[in-house]
């Protein structure tokens, strides 16, 4: 099976999922590489290259640069899944997602309740997240906790190349509003990623690594920090199960009980800011619903609450490390 990085599957899953499909459409900010620009009218597929080909292929009807409006790309896209249409809408920066809220949160969420069930919005929102470039505070957010508390959207967040291309397909595929978030720092990270078109499917997690003593449950890139965590750990006796929920909502929870079940404690890894995040939420989940079994308080690695800085020092400072991870995990150890 070959190797593809996540852009690369990502790209690759458009491509099949256009040619398969004549009503998928994409649309946004420069998906054609910006119309007008000296190197043609797609000269590089996007300001991250995910739409490479597409403009070629399937044209300005199907690929629709769209003005400088974040309002106007959700609202036509909310419109288009309408009027039987699936879009997958491309919002640059998941910062912006505030632009574009009304779409998703009075509109495309509820459509289906709004009209008993007979109306369908199958709209997909891409969109990137996540800090590690030095981007600053406007540019490196990681807000997939308020988009997933929207009752009526889905959010599915792939830490791999292979969940990134199975679980667009599946979101492009299905019947709802689907907020997709692709860490910028992921982009390249490469795994086996088959050639056919295929569906991950949303609310199954995915365990990692299987362990006895703690359970870590990660997001995106942090996934990959608590894998490379756990590993060190071994040396010291300590044995880690690693989950991947890869989506928010909805969110594998019998997984994560059933996990710490069998390990008796946890730590959540959270690239978003504490309050009102995913990983409050989880410990929410677990003290509420598996309290008996924990031998430890839960842990959280996550940044401050405080806007992302914009000094790579600050930067790394700020979010959760590999180290950060293994000092925690240690705490639930000694803590009997």
């Amino acid at each position: 099976m070959p190797e593809k990085s996540m852009r690369d599957a990502i790209n690759e899953c458009l491509h099949q999922e256009m040619e398969r499909d004549e009503n998928v459409i994409v649309l946004g900010e420069d998906v054609a590489g910006g119309m007008g620009s000296p190197g043609g009218p797609e000269a590089i597929g996007g300001v991250f290259s995910l739409t490479a080909g597409l403009f070629t292929k399937y044209g300005e009807q199907r690929v629709i640069d769209t003005p400088i409006s974040e309002s106007a790309i959700v609202g036509a896209a909310a419109g288009a899944a309408l009027a039987g249409l699936r879009p997958v809408a491309e919002i640059m920066f998941t910062d912006f997602m505030g632009l574009c809220l009304d779409p998703v949160y009075n509109q495309g969420a509820k459509f289906k309740y709004m009209f008993g069930g007979k109306a369908k919005t199958p709209m997909v929102i891409r969109t990137t997240m996540g800090a590690g470039m030095s981007a600053a505070a406007q540019h490196s957010q990681t807000n997939y906790a308020w988009l997933t508390s929207i009752p009526g959207v889905k959010c599915a967040v792939p830490s791999n190349a292979y969940d990134a291309k199975g679980l667009l397909t599946s979101a492009i595929r299905g019947e709802d509003p689907v907020m997709y978030f692709e860490h910028k720092m992921l982009y390249m990270a490469a795994c086996e990623v088959p050639d056919e078109s295929y569906t991950v499917p949303f609310g199954k997690g995915n365990l990692t690594r299987e362990g006895s003593d703690v359970t870590i449950v990660a997001f995106a890139r942090m996934v990959h920090l608590a894998n490379e965590a756990a590993d060190e750990l071994v040396a010291e006796g300590i044995s880690c199960e690693v989950i991947d929920p890869r989506t928010t909502s909805p969110l594998d929870e019998e997984l994560i009980l059933e996990s710490v079940q069998q390990t008796g404690r946890l730590v959540v890894v959270d690239e978003s800011n504490p309050r009102c995040s995913m990983a409050s939420d989880i410990a929410g989940i677990v003290a509420s619903q598996a309290f008996d079994y924990l031998d430890a308080p839960i842990k959280l690695v996550t940044p401050p609450h405080t806007p992302i800085p914009f000094a790579p020092n600050l930067e790394y400072a700020y979010l959760p490390s590999k180290d950060r991870i293994k000092q925690e995990v240690q705490q639930v150890m000694e803590a009997l």
